[in-house]
C-alpha cells in the first residue's frame, strides 16, 4: 500500500540527501499556547532550525492528510482555526477517515515522523502517568507509542502536574531509555530538576547519535528520550511553582475534575496565576529543546555519511 503520509518537498529532499531534519509537534501550537503567540512561536521554532542548517518538519493532519512539513498556510490553519482537534496516535485513523484537521501530540507526531523517515523530534514535555492513576488508569499514549517507535525525542521531562516517579518506572518497564543531557537528574518541565536521578547521562550530541546507531544495530524498536532541562536561570521560581501546584491541585479537586480534564485545567491555572511567567518558561524550554535537537540531527547526519562512505 502507498505511504499515506504527505511529506513536503523540502523535507523529502533533505532526507533523500542525508541532510538533518527535525520533527516538531503541532499540539503545542494549537492547544498549548495562546493566540497569536502560538503562530509566532511556530514560525520562530522553524526559523531556529533553518538558521542552524536543519530542515524543520512540523507535523499535523490537514483535512485528513497526515502531513510532515507544513507550509505557511497549513501552519496558520493549525494555529488559528477553531476546528483543529487534538490527535494522538489512536486518533490518526479516525482523523484521516473523517478528513478532519488535527494537531498531533507527541505520540502521533512520533508515529508520523517515523513513517516519513525522520529520526529526531523536539517537543516541550512528554505525556506521562497522571496522579492517582491507580484509580483512573490515566496514562498518556506517549509512553507506549515511544516503546515501539524508533525516534529520538528531546524534551524537558514531564510536567510536574504528573506522577514523575511512576512515569519513569513505566518508561523503564517499556524499555525506553532516558538519558539526561548534561545532567544526572530528570527535569520537571517548568523546573530544571525534579529531584529524581537518572542512570544515564550524555554530554554531547555525538553521544546521542552513537546511542541511536547502537540501537539500530541491536534491533531496537523503540525511542530514545533525551531529557534536556530548561536552564536554571530560566526556570519557574521553585517556591512559586510549588505553591501554584498545591493551589492548582486543590482547585481541580474542588471543581470535581477527573481524567483528561485535569491537565488542561492545571496548565491554564499555572499560566493565569503566574502572571504569564509559566508561558515564558514554556517558550524558553521549547526553544532550548529545538536547539539541542538541531545539533543531534546534525550529528546523526554526519554519522550516517561516515557510515555510508566507501
Amino acid at each position: 500500500m502507498p505511504n499515506p503520509v504527505k511529506v513536503s518537498e523540502a523535507v523529502r529532499s533533505a532526507l533523500a540527501e542525508g541532510r538533518p531534519v527535525v520533527a516538531l509537534e503541532s499540539t503545542i501550537i494549537a492547544h498549548g499556547l495562546p493566540r497569536p503567540q502560538n503562530l509566532q512561536a511556530a514560525h520562530d521554532f522553524e526559523a531556529q532550525l533553518t538558521d542552524a542548517g536543519v530542515t524543520p518538519a512540523t507535523i499535523a493532519v490537514i483535512d485528513g492528510v497526515p502531513t510532515v512539513g507544513l507550509n505557511d498556510k497549513e501552519l496558520e490553519r493549525i494555529a488559528l482555526s477553531d476546528d483543529v482537534v487534538k490527535v494522538s496516535s489512536r486518533d490518526l485513523a479516525v482523523a484521516v477517515g473523517r478528513r478532519a484537521s488535527g494537531a498531533t501530540t507527541v505520540a502521533a507526531t512520533s508515529t508520523l515522523a517515523t513513517l516519513a523517515g525522520v529520526r529526531v523530534f523536539a517537543t516541550g514535555g512528554l505525556g506521562g502517568v497522571h496522579r492517582a492513576a491507580s484509580e483512573s488508569f490515566d496514562e498518556s499514549a506517549d509512553l507506549v507509542t515511544l516503546s515501539r517507535t524508533r525516534i529520538t525525542v528531546v524534551c524537558a521531562g514531564v510536567k510536574s502536574i504528573l506522577d514523575i516517579p511512576a512515569t519513569l518506572e513505566r518508561l523503564e518497564t517499556l524499555n525506553v531509555p532516558v538519558v539526561g543531557y548534561r545532567t544526572n537528574h530528570f527535569p520537571a518541565f517548568y523546573l530544571s530538576d525534579s529531584g529524581h536521578e537518572l542512570e544515564w547521562r550524555v554530554d554531547s550530541p555525538a553521544e546521542v547519535a552513537a546511542i541511536m546507531q547502537a540501537g539500530d544495530q541491536l534491533g531496537s524498536r523503540g525511542a530514545v528520550v533525551v531529557a534536556n532541562p530548561v536552564p536554571v536561570d530560566k526556570q519557574l521560581d521553585p517556591d512559586v511553582h510549588d505553591g501554584l501546584l498545591i493551589e492548582a491541585m486543590h482547585a481541580a479537586d474542588e471543581a470535581g475534575l477527573r481524567g483528561k480534564a485535569v491537565s488542561p485545567f492545571l496548565l491554564d491555572f499555572f499560566q493565569r496565576e503566574s502572571g504569564g511567567r509559566s508561558l515564558q518558561v514554556n517558550l524558553d524550554l521549547a526553544a532550548n529543546n529545538v536547539a539541542l535537537a538541531a545539533e543531534i540531527a546534525k550529528a546523526w547526519s554526519q554519522l550516517a555519511q561516515v557510515n555510508a562512505a566507501p
